[in-house]
C-alpha cells in the first residue's frame, strides 16, 4: 500500500516522472475544503479523524497527487503541553512560555495523550486513499515551535533558555509524536521547518544541528526534513545524517543540492506565488522551471514540489495543469 513513485524516490531509484505532492495540498484553495469548512470549524477538521481523513482525501480524489498527508497541525504539540490554542482564522496563544513558567509545560505523556486523534486519522486515511497511493505524517521542526511557544516577537536574548527546552521537553515529545504517526501507519513524517531565519549560525550548527541529528538517528529512513531560511551550505551538513530525504524552498538551487547528496530524496521546489499568475504567464514560468529540471542530468530521488505551501488563492485549474504537464513532461 503506497505509491511506487514515492517508494523509488525514497530509494534513490532512477525514474523518469517524479511523485507529486504539495505542501497545505489539503487546505483553503480547494473547493472540496471549502465546501466542509462551511460546515465545520478548522479545529473539528483536524480533531474529528474521519473529517480529517476526509479532508487529506480531497485533493488525492480531485487532482491525483501521488502522496496524501495527515490532515492536522503543527501546534498541536503545544497546545498538549497546555498552551491554550485557538485559530481565528490563524493561531493565537492566550500565553506563552518564559523563563518564570517553562517548568510548568514539560509533560510530555499529557501532550502525547493529546495527539492521539492524528493515530486514528492516520489509520483512517489509509483505509480511504487508493493502495497506490502513499501516506506521510508531519511534525512541525523543534525551532519552528520554540518560536511560537515563546511568542515569536517576545524572544529572549539568551537561546539556552530554547535551547533547555527543546532538550528536555520539545524534542522528546516530538520523537514520541513522530513513532506515534509511524506506527499509525505513516510511511515517513515530515518535520516542517519554516522559521530558521532567526537562529543564528553558531546556535544553528553547535547546538541545534545535534537535535536533528538525534530525531533521524531515532528513526533511520523514516523522517524527512524541510527547512526554510537556511542554504544549501548550511544543510549540508545535515545529509550525513539518516533522513528519508529533504525538502527545499525556491531559493535554493536544486542542482547543487543533487550533486551534493545521494541518499533519500530532494523534495522541491516551484514558487508557490507563480501558481497565482493568469494562465499564460503561468504556463511559461512552469515551462521554464521544467527546463531548468531537465537540464540536471541526475535527479534520482525527486519528489515534485512547491517551494513552500500552496497559497490560498491558487486557481483548481492551475494545480490540475502543473500536475498533467510535470508527468507529460518527465515521461
Amino acid at each position: 500500500m503506497a505509491n511506487i513513485l514515492f517508494q523509488n524516490a525514497l530509494l534513490r531509484q532512477k525514474q523518469n516522472i517524479p511523485p507529486i505532492w504539495f505542501m497545505r495540498q489539503a487546505g483553503r484553495y480547494h473547493s472540496h475544503y471549502r465546501s466542509l469548512k462551511e460546515k465545520y470549524t478548522f479545529e473539528q477538521l483536524c480533531k474529528l479523524p474521519d473529517l480529517a481523513a476526509e479532508v487529506a482525501y480531497g485533493p488525492i480524489n480531485e487532482f491525483d497527487f501521488d502522496v496524501a498527508i495527515l490532515f492536522s497541525d503543527i501546534l498541536y504539540v503545544l497546545e498538549g503541553l497546555g498552551l491554550e490554542l485557538k485559530f481565528d482564522p490563524g493561531p493565537k496563544f492566550s500565553s506563552y512560555i518564559n523563563v518564570n513558567n517553562i517548568k510548568d509545560y514539560g509533560n510530555i505523556d499529557q501532550a502525547l495523550d493529546h495527539l492521539k486523534f492524528q493515530s486514528d486519522a492516520i489509520k483512517i486515511t489509509r483505509e480511504r486513499i487508493s493502495n497506490s497511493k502513499s501516506l506521510i505524517g508531519f511534525v512541525g521542526g523543534p525551532w519552528t515551535l520554540v518560536r511560537y511557544a515563546f511568542g515569536k516577537d517576545k524572544f529572549i536574548i539568551d537561546s539556552k533558555v530554547y535551547f533547555e527546552f527543546l532538550n528536555t521537553t520539545l524534542v522528546p515529545l516530538l520523537k514520541k509524536n513522530i513513532k506515534l504517526q509511524l506506527d499509525a501507519g505513516a510511511e515517513i513524517v515530515m518535520i516542517f521547518d519554516s522559521s530558521l531565519y532567526d537562529l543564528n549560525d553558531q546556535d544553528f550548527e553547535q547546538d541545534y544541528i545535534p537535535l536533528l541529528d538525534d530525531i533521524s538517528s531515532s528513526f533511520p529512513k523514516k523522517v524527512g526534513y524541510y527547512s526554510r531560511g537556511k542554504q544549501e551550505k548550511e544543510i549540508f551538513p545535515l545529509m550525513k545524517f539518516p533522513f528519508a530525504g529533504f525538502g527545499f524552498d525556491k531559493s535554493v538551487n536544486l542542482k547543487k543540492i543533487f550533486e551534493n547528496s545521494t541518499n533519500g530524496f530532494v523534495q522541491g521546489n516551484f514558487d508557490e506565488k507563480l501558481m497565482l499568475l493568469n494562465s499564460d504567464n503561468f504556463k511559461n514560468e512552469l515551462s521554464n522551471y521544467i527546463e531548468s529540471m531537465k537540464s540536471i542530468e541526475n535527479k534520482d530521488g525527486w519528489v515534485c514540489g512547491l517551494g513552500h505551501g500552496i497559497n490560498k488563492e491558487t486557481p483548481e485549474k492551475n494545480v490540475h495543469f502543473f500536475i498533467e504537464n510535470i508527468r507529460k513532461a518527465f515521461s
